[in-house]
């Protein structure tokens, strides 16, 4: 790797004055731990904003905190005032921050937010395209910067990207509601590493890539023209010795020098050694469920007046969009149902919900942590959620219980929690009593559980695992790059092309001399086709072939009057020019009366789909139905047909977007070297894209051209991209 360049929205410092002279102040975050050591380790930048608005200070003051930060390894993107405005607090957290996590009746749809995300995001782009070089990595950071990858591929394609979410993902149907959706897939799909949190965020992003774009997925592999783009889930980790060794000196501390907060925990527990903690730690935010947890804990204390005096919930909620009428109209509704808890249930010696509105020193939070029996941890919808982890890493003694949410990504990780759905009250206030009652063997032996687990999948491994993967899919591009047809490769052909007496080109159809679309009658010859076919066709030493899975009545009638060999349904006739049809096997229909219902009924099942019936083969289509459906169904038409073929000599084919069932023993590998026989060419080439046309690729002379239009696997010597870059090289040999 040459270098690594970070880019995010947020520099991972902060800036802070006295006296007027700035000074950085480390961020703690997850992100800024697992980053800091990697673009250090493979000499690269980390690019974004440095969190003050470019028009609040002269230009002086900004060179002095660029000066500072350069000194750091990072580059500062500048935004203004208003920028900052309408792309962050905009586009970011009134637009994507909801929709992505399934708040659409708290979206705002202003085209003035989305410019301003688009301009921002070509601004950090523009720096990005400043700092690296050609074959550097890139590794962009999280929603407010979807747009950036293709920013930077479409001018700089031999940069390799990465870009990773650190929210969820939703599903199709939230997606499209939004405007622009097909722009922000169209930003994501220019890195060549899309990371998740979990695969279900995954599975929502391919889906929506699939319905919107039709592109084909195989696995989790995005095929697009001349590129390779992988998806992939990869769950952020914590830097797990750090909150270990955190709580091991705090338990070391001597009385004396313990903070504040150690010395009131502790007070809490002397008045009764029986007393439980209860922790909830949360951004303020809709999206954390805490009103919902607020609820669940009333009812807890309502119904088991023996925990009265007994158990405390501490709330701490760290402030967030104060300016926000949502975020304003939680924080009254989050302060009513404390004071409403804390009324019903509390007296002089006992409050039942300690509530802080702020944010605290990392000491502090492990403080809190190690001291607790419980946390209940319930958002509605959440990423990750790495308070969770942090948690479980500070239980050093390996009791505690966790209450999680099944709605947030970190409950792939924690099995051993008890897992509950946020917006069933009743359950959440059964899994306190539970957590409260539970064993101290079973806390330890759950606890344990994920402590290895989180240990050993800490923040530096998932970074390193992002991080190969980026290499990974490098070498796949390169590998894909290898049989591509380059000019020099190109020339090469030309030469052994024009030395030659005589030459047997195969050019298959669909897919390879035209493009798909819906209906497979759409695809008649244009002019440009047509024309191109006629001046290969004119030259005396060529003999072409359009071989195709296709009916001979339909290629017949294309190329009628065109001096064009053909063979149809993958090799069962042939007409050669100025010829009749001949068979070139013999191939029986006798089984279609039993085949063709089970087809039919999968026609009814799938609304879209339709059957194409052959001399000698039947062909269900299914390329426009909705994309999910169509691959689920194909799946199941394959097992199904499997035990109906095995005893009739009968093969199942799959193309592009079909499902073909023929006799079997017929492949266009066995057809053109049929029809090869006693020709003696001494230049054969054949074009295909579809896995029919491997059996082509393998069966021809090894000192055949084979080309594979697309970027799968393949047999074939080399590789065209597209359709167009078929075209283009015809039209090399064909002048």
């Amino acid at each position: 790797m040459k270098k690594l360049h970070i880019v995010s929205n947020r520099l991972p410092f902060s800036i802070s004055y006295q006296n007027d002279e700035p000074s950085l102040e480390p961020s703690v975050g997850g992100l800024a731990t697992g980053m800091n050591s990697v673009y250090k380790d493979f000499n690269g930048k980390w690019i974004g904003w440095p969190g003050i608005a470019s028009d609040t200070k002269t230009k002086q003051e900004l060179q002095s905190v660029e000066t500072l930060l350069a000194k750091e390894g990072c580059e500062s993107v500048h935004l203004t005032e208003c920028e900052v405005e309408e792309f962050y607090e905009g586009f970011c957290n009134n637009t994507i921050w909801p929709l992505f996590h399934y708040f659409a009746q708290y979206v705002d749809f202003h085209s003035e937010f989305w410019e301003a995300y688009v301009a921002v995001n070509q601004k950090f782009a523009d720096k990005v395209l400043e700092v690296v070089e050609d074959d550097d990595y890139v590794w962009v950071h999280d929603y407010q910067l979807m747009l950036v990858p293709e920013m930077i591929k479409s001018q700089r394609p031999n940069i390799t990207i990465g870009y990773f979410l650190h929210i969820p993902f939703p599903s199709y149907e939230v997606f499209r509601i939004l405007p622009w959706r097909k722009e922000l897939l169209k930003g994501l799909l220019g890195a060549d590493l899309i990371g998740f949190h979990t695969y279900d965020y995954e599975r929502h992003f391919l889906s929506s890539v699939r319905r919107l774009f039709g592109y084909e997925i195989t696995f989790n592999e995005i095929h697009i023209d001349d590129r390779i783009i992988l998806a992939d889930a990869f769950p952020m980790g914590i830097d797990f010795d750090k909150f270990a060794d955190a709580a091991r000196q705090i338990h070391q501390t001597p009385l004396k020098e313990r903070s504040e907060v150690h010395k009131e925990l502790e007070k809490y527990f002397l008045m009764d050694p029986d007393r439980k903690l209860v922790l909830s730690i949360d951004r303020l935010d809709y999206s954390k469920g805490i009103p919902n947890r607020l609820r669940a804990f009333g009812k807890f204390l309502e119904n088991h007046p023996e925990y009265h005096g007994k158990v405390t919930l501490i709330l701490l909620s760290v402030p967030s969009r104060n300016n926000v009428i949502h975020y304003q109209r939680l924080k009254s509704e989050v302060e009513e149902l404390v004071g409403s808890i804390n009324g019903l249930y509390g007296n002089i010696n006992y409050t039942p919900v300690w509530y802080f509105y702020r944010s605290m020193p990392f000491n502090n939070l492990v403080e809190l942590y190690s001291m607790s029996d419980v946390a209940l941890i319930t958002p509605v919808r959440d990423g990750m959620n790495l308070v969770a982890k942090e948690y479980v890493a500070s239980r050093i003694n390996q009791t505690g219980v966790m209450v999680l949410s099944e709605m947030a990504g970190v409950v792939k990780e924690m099995g051993e929690a008890i897992v509950i759905n946020p917006n069933d009250e009743d359950e959440t206030e059964r899994a306190i009593l539970q957590a409260l009652e539970m064993t101290p063997e079973e806390q330890a032996s759950r606890m344990l559980t994920m402590q290895k687990r989180l240990k050993r999948y800490d923040v530096f491994k998932w970074a390193k695992d992002f991080v190969g993967a980026l290499q990974r899919v490098n070498r796949i591009q390169k590998d894909f790059l290898a049989k591509k047809i380059t000019e020099k490769i190109s020339d090469e052909i030309v030469k052994r092309y024009d030395k030659a007496s005589k030459r047997a080109i195969f050019l298959d159809y669909d897919g390879t001399l035209k493009g798909f679309k819906d209906n497979p009658q759409e695809v008649q010859p244009d002019s440009e086709l047509k024309n191109l076919i006629e001046s290969l066709t004119s030259i005396d030493k060529n003999i072409v072939t359009i071989i195709s899975g296709r009916d001979k009545e339909t290629l017949g009638k294309w190329f009628e009057g065109q001096n064009v060999n053909l063979i149809c349904e993958h090799g069962v006739w042939l007409r050669r020019k100025g010829e009749d049809w001949q068979m070139l096997t013999n191939a029986s229909n006798s089984w279609m009366p039993m085949i063709r219902p089970v087809l039919d009924s999968y026609v009814d099942r799938t609304p879209g789909s339709f059957l194409e019936e052959k001399n000698y083969s039947l062909v269900w289509h299914y390329r426009k139905a909705e994309a999910e459906l169509g691959e689920l169904r194909a799946k199941e038409l394959r097992d199904e047909l499997t035990e109906l073929v095995a005893n009739h000599n009968l093969e199942i084919m799959e193309g592009n977007k079909v499902v073909e069932v023929k006799t079997g023993g017929i492949n266009k590998g066995a057809a053109a070297n049929s029809f090869l026989m006693n020709m003696n060419a001494d230049f054969i080439m054949a074009l295909g894209d579809d896995w029919t046309d491997e059996f082509l690729f393998r069966e021809l002379p090894e000192t055949a051209v084979t080309i594979k239009v697309g970027i799968k696997h393949t047999n074939a010597n080399y590789k065209l991209e597209t359709v167009e870059a078929v075209r283009k090289f015809l039209k090399v040999l064909a002048h």
